[in-house]
């Protein structure tokens, strides 16, 4: 069965399963390498990938020196940030909890929207979504409490590497919709510039935090058994960062950019049945009230509106689903 008859609704499962196991698959490759490292090879597969999907298409990458100046944006807010700091906070935080983080990249959305699109109207009730999260957030913080919760260190990396994608995104809508050309041209450009990004990063990771360790920046933590972790990160890249992509695109144009944005609300799901049955986390009954809730005001966020009624913002529909 050739790809394009692939029912969309199998693509859309698809992509749940592979964002979803994105945090468990970075789990097992701390197990021989560090945060950094992780993120720099998955954006090297990733890139590798895309860039052969994009030759296959026929497509080509965006031209001018202003659309690039823009892409160094959000190459880094959506690739180069949000990637290397999920990784590093997984090395404080469960996977569970790293996805359980991302639910709330719809909250970031709406307030970045509120800032770099103020004519764009957000309403009452995404508003009202936004307090229910922080409200979410905080049951899964339990700052009240010194040994109940996530590591705050950690849990902070999560939630900003999933704000990142709520800035990266709003910031796509108001500077790079016009020159869009579909397909993967986006996507690989932004990779492609996190691809740049992240020998600086690593170098400076190992410069200044890791030099006394590790002979070089590439050097594992572990020797023996490096197989399996490596593996995993190379899958992630591939499959997570790379085919995704296409398959995202696949979704949109057969089912609409709301059908296939309500696949971030099963990413949570798929992340702590994953943490939960393979690698033996646990979650508190508060924490995972906690996710509920975030859960709940990011479906709240992004409803359909009703008939008649205008339409959420792009922005706010658009919420990057990567992991």
């Amino acid at each position: 069965m050739s790809a394009q008859r692939v029912p969309w609704q199998v693509k859309f499962l698809g992509l749940a399963l592979i964002w979803g196991s994105s945090y468990l698959l970075m789990k097992v490759g701390l197990e021989a390498m560090a945060g950094v490292q992780v993120a720099a090879l998955r954006v090297l597969c990733g890139a590798l990938v895309l860039l052969a999907l994009l030759a296959l298409a026929g497509g080509r990458l965006p031209r001018g020196l202003r659309t690039w100046g823009h892409l160094s944006v959000t190459g880094t807010l959506l690739c180069t940030l949000p990637w290397t700091l999920f990784a590093v906070g997984e090395e404080r935080v469960s996977s569970a909890i790293a996805g359980i983080a991302n639910a709330t990249t719809p909250i970031a959305t709406v307030l970045c929207t509120m800032a770099l699109l103020p004519h764009e109207p957000v309403g009452r009730r995404r508003l009202l979504g936004v307090a229910i999260g922080f409200v979410g957030v905080l049951l899964i913080l339990q700052p009240w409490s010194l040994t109940s919760g996530p590591d705050p260190v950690g849990f902070a990396m999560v939630l900003a590497a999933s704000a990142s994608y709520g800035v990266g995104w709003t910031y796509v809508r108001r500077f790079l919709t016009g020159v869009d050309t579909g397909g993967l041209s986006l996507p690989t450009a932004q990779v492609l510039v996190s691809l740049a990004q992240m020998p600086l990063v690593l170098l400076g990771w190992w410069w200044f935090g890791a030099r006394d360790e590790l002979a070089v920046p590439w050097s594992l933590h572990a020797t023996t058994d490096v197989l399996v972790p490596v593996l995993a990160v190379v899958v992630l890249g591939v499959a997570g960062t790379g085919l995704a992509q296409s398959m995202q695109f696949d979704v949109v144009r057969a089912a609409g950019p709301t059908v296939a944005t309500s696949v971030t609300y099963l990413i949570p799901v798929v992340s702590v049945a994953l943490g939960v049955l393979v690698l033996g986390e646990s979650l508190g009954p508060v924490v995972l009230l906690g996710a509920a809730v975030v859960l709940g005001a990011s479906v709240l966020i992004g409803r359909t509106a009703p008939r008649g009624r205008r339409r959420p913002p792009a922005s706010a529909r658009y919420a990057k689903m990567n992991a």
